[in-house]
């Protein structure tokens, strides 16, 4: 029996310790993945929850509607008329017959008749009609990914400002150890008897305007995430983590929503073209007609009858020739002038990409020098640490130079963020 229970007791020894590795590991990593958003995911999100996203269905919903409708054109058309007249003068038949009494018909005359109409061809007038309802619809529809697609910007300037803050609070806390460091020595010095109490005194004041400067960064960082949190309809807190995207370079050539927003446009001012030729072609349909009246068919009888009718019938309107040539040159006239914004749009963003591409260069020449600046004022600032311990200059002195070196490192953190902004900036202007 013991010689079995030591094993089991040893493997409930290594499930124990597997599973307090696991709390101790594992979860703060998932909790932190839980916590951290990446930029993509952000445009993502924005997307999704945008309130104009739902404007979507109500398009495709009117769409369907509409096509429909066109489509129905190809059913039966009833029409029902009725009429009641009284005339001045009516038929007769202007001989005498000896023997014959010749009814004379009544100057009152009625008629109630249904007909139906059965089109056989149109010319092709519904099928563009479908067409049309279709093509209007992706217009709008592009027209809303136009709108969605500058939700990018704002998640732009949200989400970098976020970072911008996160680097200058890591600045504050290096800045904070730097004072503290500062203020011990000083101390050791006041003790020793070789500084005075007023050099400590200066450094407290730069302590508690460190931290109030952490308390802007962070305020400042609240209300961004909250901002953004109603972008991406979610509760953003103070723990949550932006996940710093890599430095990206985008591509000249441009993919925007726009230039799909102008292609369907025209393919809408060609189908309208097409609905101008179909509305000149002759059009053939059945019908049949019946109905009652007096008189009926034979306008010798004056009494009520019924009746019916019915065959082929051929409606041609020529009426539509007499603008026809004005109306397609209207058409050819929407077509340039679609031409002409799709050629302003990609002249436009085209210099936009130019200047973005040249902020880009000035800010990756801007940070090369900043590390070197950095290099000379940390090595400044180091050499008044140990000055400041040894009594060979004051606590403004040093003071000013940790001011130098700390103005050096958040002119980096500016530049960085920048120039991460300036490239997606870029790339989304691309429409990459």
């Amino acid at each position: 029996m013991n010689h079995h229970a030591k094993p089991f007791k040893h493997k409930t020894m290594n499930m124990q310790r597997i599973a307090f590795l696991f709390w101790i590991f594992v979860l703060p990593l998932c909790s932190q993945t839980n916590n951290s958003l990446a930029l993509e995911d952000c445009y993502k999100l924005a997307k999704q929850n945008y309130p104009l996203v739902k404007q979507r269905e109500l398009i495709e919903k009117s769409k369907d509607y509409s096509v429909q409708n066109a489509g129905k054109g190809y059913f039966p058309q009833l029409n029902i008329n009725g009429q009641a007249s009284y005339q001045s003068a009516v038929t007769q038949i202007p001989i005498q017959i000896p023997g014959m009494n010749i009814p004379s018909l009544s100057k009152d005359q009625y008629k109630l008749y249904g007909e139906i109409n059965q089109p056989l061809y149109d010319g092709g007038l519904v099928k563009s009609q479908k067409l049309i309802q279709e093509t209007n619809a992706g217009v709008e529809l592009q027209k809303l990914d136009v709108e969605l697609y500058k939700l990018k910007e704002r998640i732009n300037q949200l989400f970098f400002g976020i970072l911008m803050m996160d680097e200058q609070l890591k600045q504050v806390e290096l800045l904070k150890k730097d004072l503290q460091s500062a203020v011990a020595k000083t101390e050791a010095s006041i003790a020793n008897g070789i500084a005075f109490k007023n050099n400590l005194d200066i450094l407290k004041v730069e302590q508690l305007k460190i931290e109030q400067r952490a308390i802007e960064y962070k305020a400042n960082r609240s209300a961004y995430l909250q901002m953004l949190g109603l972008f991406l309809n979610q509760a953003l807190d103070v723990n949550t983590q932006l996940l710093k995207p890599q430095n990206k370079l985008a591509s000249q050539n441009i993919s925007r929503p726009e230039l799909l927003l102008f292609d369907q446009q025209k393919k809408n001012v060609d189908l309208q073209n097409d609905v101008l030729r179909s509305r000149v072609l002759p059009k053939f349909n059945l019908f049949l007609q019946a109905g009652y009246g007096r008189p009926a068919l034979n306008m010798l009888s004056n009494t009520f009858e019924s009746y019916y009718i019915g065959g082929l019938r051929l409606n041609w309107s020529l009426s539509g020739l007499y603008t026809l040539k004005n109306d397609k040159a209207i058409l050819d006239l929407s077509r340039k002038n679609i031409d002409l914004q799709k050629e302003l749009f990609i002249y436009n963003t085209n210099l936009s990409l130019k200047q973005q591409s040249a902020e880009v260069q000035k800010l990756s020449e801007l940070l090369r020098s900043d590390d070197e600046i950095i290099t000379l004022r940390s090595r400044i600032k180091t050499t008044s640490s140990a000055q400041l311990a040894n009594g060979v200059i004051s606590s403004n002195d040093y003071v000013r130079e940790l001011n130098a070196e700390d103005q050096a490192r958040e002119t980096k953190i500016l530049h960085d963020v920048q120039l991460l902004m300036a490239q997606y900036n870029q790339q989304t202007t691309a429409g990459e």
